[in-house]
């Protein structure tokens, strides 16, 4: 059964859904652009009925009660001591951690640089941040799929762009692979006053201060080779950037959106590497 909850940290307070007995081994999942928690409640149920602690936060930017209004406070060190606040809120010493599209960003670095809190890293969809550096650089594929971050820098039309006309835009990024009902919600709460600039600012906050270099941490990672935005150079260079244990597994004809697309073997590849550690 799925609760609502309230995570209250020095910088406000997190929504998030849970599931799972309260003293079972904790897992913090992290949603991408442009969703919600909301897209982990297969995932949530299955890993709650497995015995699991799973929460699952709106995070900064899409709570509320997080939602600051300069770029600057979502760089990615705000987005990790995120995790860090909530985890230790919930009083989580080491955790799982799971993230997709830009959680899997936070969740890389949330890895690279405290791996003494991580017992395990899944990310779903998106390559550890050097990799896809290095696909920026020298892969023209890749560089064609990223254009979209350089026109999202763009403050105030890109919101009245996306928005149009029942937010044509934001819904068609779905490619039709996510349920209905689902993309009404999350278009109900980008549509709220500020919330989808809240959520581009992830976009234009910066690069981050530094690099991340290999992670240590014993690491899934889940890649769908239709996946419009992240491409396979990336992904197949990640096994480069993990020192510890690592399992690449690769999804046949999925879209980017596989938590919901795929809830299922999504699922059962987290238990999987749960149990394995």
């Amino acid at each position: 059964m799925t609760e609502h909850i309230s995570i209250v940290t020095d910088v406000g307070s997190f929504d998030a859904i849970a599931a799972g007995p309260t003293d079972g081994r904790p897992v913090l999942l992290l949603h991408g652009f442009p969703e919600a928690a909301a897209q982990w409640e297969y995932q949530l149920g299955a890993l709650g009925a497995n015995g699991f602690r799973v929460v699952a936060p709106d995070q900064r930017g899409y709570s509320p009660g997080v939602r600051p209004e300069r770029a600057a406070e979502y760089a990615i060190s705000e987005l990790v001591a995120d995790v860090l606040r909530i985890a230790d809120e919930l009083g989580w010493a080491r955790f799982d951690l799971v993230g997709h599209d830009w959680g899997g960003a936070v969740a890389w670095w949330t890895a690279g640089e405290h791996p003494e809190r991580l017992r395990t890293l899944t990310s779903v969809s998106t390559p550890h941040p050097a990799a896809l550096g290095a696909a920026l650089r020298s892969d023209e594929d890749q560089q064609l799929r990223s254009t979209y971050m350089r026109q999202w820098q763009e403050v105030g039309t890109t919101e009245q762009r996306m928005l149009a006309d029942d937010a044509k835009a934001i819904r068609r990024m779905f490619e039709y692979r996510v349920p209905q009902n689902r993309i009404d919600d999350y278009v109900r709460r980008l549509s709220e006053p500020g919330a989808l600039t809240a959520a581009l600012n992830w976009y234009r906050a910066g690069r981050p201060d530094g690099k991340l270099g290999p992670v240590a941490v014993p690491t899934l990672y889940v890649w769908s080779t239709e996946d419009v935005a992240l491409g396979s150079t990336a992904a197949f260079d990640t096994e480069n950037w993990v020192t510890g244990p690592y399992s690449f597994q690769m999804l046949e004809d999925l879209t980017h959106w596989i938590p919901e697309e795929a809830p299922e073997p999504l699922a059962a590849l987290l238990l999987e590497h749960l149990r394995a550690h």
